[in-house]
C-alpha cells in the first residue's frame, strides 16, 4: 500500500482497533461489515467509516462501552443503527442491516481474519454483499462500490446464491446484469430455477 493511502487510513484503523478491543474485552459478539470488510479480504482500499455489524439485544450494550472508551455516542433516528464517533471517524453500531439478520449463526460464519495487524471477526463476504445490495433504493441509486469489490473479490462470491439471496431486490437485479455485463459475474446457469421476488425489508422499515 503506498504511503499516502497507508497514512490516510490510519484514523479508520486506530477506530477499528479501539472498537475491536473494546467489544472483545466486554464479551460482546460482533463483526466487521461493509466496504472494510471487503477490504480485509482483498477488496479495495476504503476510506469510508467503519460498520461493526452486532445483534439487536448487544447494540445498547456495545454503544455504551464504545462511550466508556471514550468516543461520542449518538442514537440517530433510524431503527437499525447507533453511531460512535472517534475524533473525524464514524463507527456504526449495525444490528437491522437490509437483507439481513445479524444473529449467533450469522456471526458464526465469519472468519477471524488478520485486519490492520487485529485479529477481527470478519462478516462472511456474501453476507457484506446481501447487506449492500438490499440497502440500494431511489435514494442511494450508486453502484460504483459494489461494482469495484466484485470485480476484486469475484472468485470468493458465491453468485447463485448471492442472486436467490437478493431476487427481491429491482436494484440487486440490476446490479447482475450490470456485473455480467462486464464479464465480472458469470450468467446464470440454464434451467436455473428463478428466486421467489420476495420483498426485501429495507433499513428502518
Amino acid at each position: 500500500m503506498a504511503t499516502t493511502q497507508r497514512d490516510e487510513l490510519q484514523p479508520l484503523i486506530r477506530a477499528l482497533k479501539l472498537s475491536v478491543a473494546t467489544l472483545r474485552e466486554r464479551e460482546i459478539p460482533f463483526a466487521l461489515g461493509g466496504s472494510m470488510a471487503a477490504w480485509a479480504r482483498g477488496g479495495p482500499v476504503t476510506q469510508n467509516d467503519l460498520d461493526l455489524m452486532v445483534r439487536p439485544q448487544d447494540a445498547d450494550a456495545a454503544l455504551a462501552a464504545l462511550a466508556e472508551a471514550g468516543l461520542r455516542p449518538e442514537r440517530p433516528p433510524e431503527e437499525w443503527l447507533y453511531k460512535a464517533w472517534l475524533d473525524d471517524v464514524l463507527i456504526d453500531l449495525i444490528f437491522r442491516p437490509a437483507g439481513l439478520e445479524i444473529d449467533d449463526a450469522t456471526l458464526a460464519r465469519a472468519d477471524v481474519l488478520s485486519v490492520a495487524a487485529v485479529a477481527t471477526p470478519v462478516l462472511a463476504l456474501d453476507d457484506v454483499l446481501v447487506t449492500m445490495l438490499c440497502a440500494i433504493d431511489e435514494h442511494a441509486l450508486d453502484y460504483s462500490r459494489l461494482v469495484a469489490i466484485a470485480r476484486s473479490l469475484r472468485e470468493q462470491i458465491d453468485w447463485a446464491q448471492l442472486r436467490a439471496r437478493t431476487g427481491g431486490s429491482p436494484y440487486a437485479r440490476a446490479f447482475f446484469t450490470l456485473v455480467e455485463g462486464l464479464g465480472i459475474a458469470p450468467a446464470p446457469t440454464t434451467g436455473t430455477p428463478v428466486p421467489p421476488r420476495v420483498r426485501v425489508l429495507q433499513q428502518g422499515r
